[in-house]
């Protein structure tokens, strides 16, 4: 098997797995898993700066930024007030870094970006599992009204 093919595999079983997690996840969960994604592919982008593959790395810069957009839009804003605009302007200030990151190569603009996303994911994976279970249950039945 040609390593184009094998590559090709395991990008296939990545998706299937992502798509997987995804399909049977809880509110909660699928935040993480867009914190997940945009982690990896801010990581991706700094490899492929470091290796000059100026393709991928905008490529890699794009599906960050389609993520932060996904962020951005589960955001409440009736329920969630400041915290959820100040998640909505950080989100939009990592978008414009990752923006001069892909202009400028800038491997120390990813490292910024993955830093403040990492320290919003901690916060995230910090809740309480009881305060999701309740969160959740809140959210269907403003939902079901």
């Amino acid at each position: 098997m040609s390593y184009a093919a094998m590559h090709r595999g395991i990008n296939q079983y990545q998706k299937v797995g992502a798509y997987s997690s995804a399909a049977y996840a809880d509110p909660h969960r699928l935040i993480q898993l867009l914190f997940d994604g945009l982690l990896d592919r801010i990581a991706q982008a700094r490899g492929a700066v470091e290796r000059g593959e100026v393709s991928r790395k905008g490529e890699v810069i794009g599906k960050a930024i389609a993520i932060l957009d996904g962020l951005r839009g589960a955001l409440d804003h009736d329920r969630g007030g400041d915290i959820a605009g100040n998640l909505e302007e950080l989100y939009f200030y990592v978008q414009r870094r990752l923006v001069e990151a892909n202009i400028g190569n800038n491997v120390a603009i990813l490292d910024e970006c993955a830093s403040l996303m990492r320290e919003i994911k901690s916060a995230w994976d910090a809740i309480p599992a009881e305060a999701r279970s309740r969160k959740a249950a809140e959210t269907l039945a403003a939902r079901e009204q």
